[in-house]
């Protein structure tokens, strides 16, 4: 019995060490974790794409990776998803992770361009691989229902916050224009800028308070669409990642066969419409690079502009870039945009019960129009809904992969800037009435 009992033991410890996290056995991820830890605290993790993609990669993988393990948050708050987003908030937050390497880290996915690059490969990518008849016929249907959405979710935190005592004014101007305005960079920060101007303070004392509304719009937003997908599985509202029900050939994916040589073509494309979406938006300011990278993108599916080979390789790089940097994206989403201290301060229950109206409202709001303008439901609520609630891009990869639909990255992106940039005239405007 004794000799059964070793066995067992053996046999379990084996097993362990067998596991797995993305492809990299546990014995050998605890090494790099150690290398990664030893050269952290000796201050001398690189502060450019060297040392800090390393830390979201191997940080992103592991918390993704416990969090899809862990009941209760596995099944109802978001997975893996949202545990990595608040796991690497925690380290920084607490200090585990010492505070230039957080620094650099915020650097690294705002300024060095880090989110720029996954972004370009997810929205080139996924527009190209899209049918271009499904892709048509459901942005006419789309953008309708996400601008209805946003009127009544601002009209709904506005009425509810009159009746719990906020007042319609700073409800809607301070809760519900940060939550869709179209997250911190495009949004908030110009939205601060066009509120201290009007109200002659500094930009700078305005962010702190549009900020909180954002993030935790943003944090609703992950375990929302994650609640969504799993209640909403196989029922009549689950369009199964697709937007709109459309004769089975247009959302057949074609098959592709993967080819390194077609996956550096594919980076090489992504960049050169990012590219071209910049010079659009030197020329145009007003209106986010990210939305003339769409436009652009949609044109050239639209009239066929490139040949199949082209369209391949950036379906390719997408596939490469979301199987091995999500997961590195959300963890960066923690260390620098989520600021557990300033969000807790923020957390009176007016206010959260104001986030939670805002959420709700265009949740049900872009289900329910979604199905008259004969969208799927489900996806319709997460697109034309959530995204619209979440920080941007983001939020909008924490909120599709929560609910593991990444591939709908485009809708999101274009609901969301163009929802966005209407948010800051009428921001622009309504400030000057009702503040």
């Amino acid at each position: 019995m004794d000799h059964e009992a070793k066995q067992a033991t053996k046999a379990k410890r084996t097993s362990v060490w067998n596991v797995k996290i993305s492809g990299v056995a546990l014995w050998m991820y605890l090494i790099m974790l150690v290398v990664l830890a030893v050269v952290t605290y000796m201050h001398k993790l690189p502060g450019g794409i060297l040392g800090i993609t390393l830390l979201l990669v191997l940080l992103g993988h592991l918390f993704y990776f416990i969090g899809e393990r862990i009941p209760i948050i596995n099944t109802y708050l978001g997975g893996g998803s949202v545990f990595t987003i608040f796991a690497a908030a925690a380290m920084a937050t607490f200090g585990v992770i010492p505070a230039d390497v957080v620094s650099n880290t915020s650097s690294f996915i705002s300024g060095a361009g880090f989110l720029d690059f996954y972004i370009a490969a997810l929205i080139v990518g996924s527009i190209l691989g899209m049918n271009r008849t499904l892709l048509l016929r459901a942005a006419v249907r789309f953008i309708p229902v996400a601008l209805i959405s946003m009127i009544f979710a601002f009209f709904a935190v506005g009425l509810v916050g009159t009746l719990i005592g906020y007042g319609f004014g700073h409800s809607v101007m301070f809760v519900s224009l940060p939550m869709m305005a179209g997250g911190i960079g495009a949004g908030v920060v110009p939205l601060s800028s066009i509120y201290g101007h009007a109200l002659g303070q500094s930009s700078a004392s305005m962010i702190s308070q549009l900020i909180p509304a954002s993030a935790l719009g943003n944090v609703f937003a992950i375990i929302g669409a994650a609640l969504l997908a799993k209640f909403g599985k196989d029922t009549k509202a689950d369009g199964h990642g697709v937007l709109m029900e459309i004769d089975p050939k247009y959302t057949k994916p074609r098959a592709i066969n993967l080819d390194i040589t077609q996956m550096g073509v594919g980076l090489m494309l992504a960049l050169t419409f990012f590219m071209a979406g910049t010079i659009f938006n030197a020329i145009f300011p007003k209106i986010h690079t990210y939305a003339f990278i769409i436009i652009l993108v949609i044109i050239c599916k639209a009239f066929n502009l490139l040949p199949e080979y082209y369209e391949d390789s950036a379906v390719m790089f997408n596939q490469l870039v979301v199987s091995n940097l999500t997961h590195a994206v959300l963890a960066g989403i923690g260390i620098a945009m989520l600021n557990l201290g300033l969000l807790a301060k923020a957390l009176t229950w007016q206010f959260v019960v104001l986030v939670l109206t805002s959420i709700i409202v265009i949740t049900v709001a872009s289900a329910i129009f979604g199905k008259l303008f004969g969208l799927y439901p489900l996806e319709s609520s997460i697109t034309a809904g959530l995204i619209n609630n979440s920080m941007g891009g983001t939020g909008n990869v924490a909120v599709l992969s929560a609910s593991k639909r990444m591939n709908l990255i485009a809708f999101a992106q274009m609901g969301n800037r163009l929802g966005g940039a209407i948010i800051l005239v009428i921001a622009g405007i309504l400030i000057q009435f009702l503040h």
